[in-house]
């Protein structure tokens, strides 16, 4: 087993852990599952560097790199959105799951036609991965109404832009594929 690989099978095992932690009835709950979330968006970014530094990519990792990213952020999301119960935390946690799984879609079919490339992760994506863990991380640690939970939920609304940004940027770099035969 590659470390790399390791480092995403944490990263899946962490979200029941930070799950719990936010549910239990204390009051460190918050910050003990923000730790949680912390560590595993840590190995998000480790998982891809150590593979990348000691050339232990794998078709496991490509597979299950995305797989992991995207269960730990919707899984949050939904916690919170539970949480904050406002619209002002709902509306950019539903453009941020919806975006990722039109993505998936798009990015499984250019597969099967042979034009994965087209939609390969951009630096758009990356930030917008970044700026969200972060956002959730300040969602998860702050009490709803806080100033620092205001902050998450500005940090928040930043990342859902970027997830259009970046999705606009999918669709325009796939559309001559999706167009033809229209």
């Amino acid at each position: 087993m590659k470390i790399p690989n390791i480092l995403t099978l944490l990263r899946i095992l962490l979200i029941p852990v930070f799950v719990l932690l936010y549910y239990l009835p204390v009051e460190w709950a918050g910050l003990a599952a923000g730790a949680a979330f912390g560590l595993a968006a840590i190995t998000d970014w480790f998982d891809g560097y150590l593979a990348r530094k000691l050339d232990q990519a794998s078709p496991f990792g490509a597979f299950l790199d995305p797989v992991a990213d995207k269960l730990m952020v919707a899984i949050a999301l939904v916690m919170l959105v539970e949480t904050f119960a406002s619209p002002w935390l709902t509306i950019p946690a539903v453009v941020i799951v919806g975006r990722e799984i039109v993505i998936s879609a798009l990015r499984e079919w250019m597969a099967e036609v042979g034009q994965r490339a087209h939609v390969a992760v951009s630096y758009i994506g990356k930030l917008k991965t970044t700026l969200q863990m972060i956002a959730i991380l300040m969602l998860l640690v702050f009490t709803p109404g806080t100033t620092l939970s205001w902050v998450g939920v500005a940090a928040l609304y930043l990342a859902a832009v970027l997830t259009i940004w970046s999705m606009i940027q999918y669709l325009r770099a796939a559309w001559p594929i999706l167009s033809e035969d229209i």
